[in-house]
């Protein structure tokens, strides 16, 4: 499996108080932690993070 590639959130904040996704891994959606990038990852289906991002927007 190649590497994931993480960018910012287009959300991000200028506090630093942000996540990083990673897109680049078939079937694979990484998020982690833009302080903490050596920190843990969570890592889930496309379909489960496009549910995820629908509840966050209201849309579920």
């Amino acid at each position: 499996m190649p590497p994931f590639e993480f960018v910012k959130s287009t959300y991000t904040m200028g506090n630093g108080e942000c996540v990083e996704v990673a897109l680049n891994v078939p079937d694979a959606v990484a998020v982690r932690d833009s302080k903490r990038p050596a920190g843990p990852v969570i890592r889930m289906a496309p379909a489960s993070w496009d549910a995820f991002r629908a509840g966050l927007r209201g849309e579920a």
